[in-house]
C-alpha cells in the first residue's frame, strides 16, 4: 500500500494511492497514520478496509496538497555520513559505527511544501535520503529480526544549515531542525512495495541541474543493521522515522560550496518512492 496524508497543514486526512493511480480518502477507516496505527494492527486493518472500500471511497484530486506521510512521530533519527563518498566530500573519516543525530519533529512538512531558509542562514543545503518507518516497538533487537520492526519506506530531504550544524558548537541537531527542514513523502510505501530497499536509485536536482545521483546500495550501514544498532541505545517506537543518510553531491561538497537562495527549486526522488519538489523561500516573521 501507498499511504498519503492530504489537506491543509495541521488538518491532514489519511488516504491511499491505489495500484491504478487513483487517490482515495481513507478517513472512514477511522485512524490517522500515527504511533497507535503502526504499533497495532493498523496496516492489516487498512489493507482489509481498502479491499472492501476502494471502489466506493471518495476520490482525492491529485493536485491536493500532501502533508507528511506519517503523523508526527516520537522521533526523527538520522544517520550521518552513511555513504563513503559523502564522508570524503565532507572532509571527514568514514565512520566505524553509525553516526546518530536527531531532527526536531517540528521540522516535518509535506513533500512539496516550501523550504524556508532560516533567519540569518547563508548555508542551507540539501540531502536526498531513504527513510524508513518503524512498525513495531524495537528494543535490543537482533539484526536477523530487525526487518520485523520496519513498516514502510519514504522519500526524505534532510535539509541542513551548515553554519548552524558545523560552526556553532554542540551537536548537529541545531543545523537540522529548522522549520520545514524535513519534507517527507509523497507517500509511505509498505515494505511489500519495495522488495529491495538496499538497491534503489536516488537523485536530486537544484534548478534542474543534477546534484546527487546514486543508489542506496552505496550505504555503509544498511537498514537491518541500523534497526539493530539504534535499538541498543534507545527504544524505537511505532511511527518513528529513521533517515539513512545521503549520497555525495550536497552543496557543502562543491568547491566552492553551493547553498540555496530564495527562489531556488529542489527536486528529488527515490526509485519506487516517488518524487518531491520544494521551492526555497526567505524567512519572514
Amino acid at each position: 500500500m501507498k499511504l498519503i496524508r492530504f489537506g491543509a497543514p495541521g488538518q491532514e486526512k489519511p488516504g491511499l494511492i491505489l495500484s491504478d493511480g487513483r487517490w482515495i480518502d481513507a478517513s472512514a477507516f477511522g485512524s490517522d497514520y500515527d504511533e497507535a496505527f503502526f504499533g497495532g494492527d493498523g496496516l492489516e486493518r487498512l489493507a482489509a478496509w481498502e479491499k472492501a472500500n476502494a471502489a466506493t471511497a471518495p476520490t482525492v484530486d491529485p493536485s491536493t496538497r500532501l502533508g507528511p506521510c506519517v503523523a508526527r512521530p516520537s522521533k526523527i533519527i538520522c544517520i550521518g555520513l552513511n555513504y563513503a563518498d559523502h564522508a570524503k566530500e565532507s572532509g571527514l573519516d568514514i565512520p566505524k559505527e553509525p553516526i546518530i543525530f536527531f531532527k526536531s519533529t517540528s521540522s516535518l512538512v509535506g513533500p512539496n511544501d516550501d523550504v524556508v531558509i532560516p533567519k540569518g542562514s547563508e548555508k542551507t543545503d540539501w540531502e536526498v535520503e531513504l527513510a524508513f518507518i518503524i512498525g513495531k516497538k524495537a528494543s535490543y533487537v537482533s539484526e536477523a529480526d530487525a526487518m520485523k520492526h520496519v513498516a514502510a519506506y519514504a522519500l526524505h530531504n534532510d535539509y541542513s544549515e551548515r553554519a548552524f550544524q558545523l560552526e556553532r558548537g554542540g551537536q548537529w541537531v541545531k543545523g537540522k531542525s529548522c522549520d520545514t527542514f524535513a519534507p517527507l513523502g509523497p507517500f509511505a510505501a509498505t515494505i511489500d512495495e519495495i522488495p529491495e530497499p538496499n538497491n534503489l536509485k536516488a537523485w536530486l536536482k537544484v534548478n534542474d541541474v543534477m546534484r546527487q545521483n546514486s543508489t542506496t546500495a552505496q550505504m555503509i550501514f544498511h537498514i537491518p543493521f541500523l534497526v539493530h544498532y539504534l535499538s541498543q541505545f534507545m527504544t524505537l517506537l511505532p511511527g518513528d522515522v529513521i533517515s539513512t543518510g545521503t549520497p555525495p553531491g550536497v552543496g557543502l561538497g562543491f568547491n566552492p560550496p553551493i547553498f540555496l537562495k530564495a527562489g531556488d527549486v529542489v527536486e528529488l526522488g527515490i526509485e519506487g518512492l516517488g518524487t518531491s519538489k520544494q521551492k526555497a523561500v526567505a524567512y519572514s516573521a
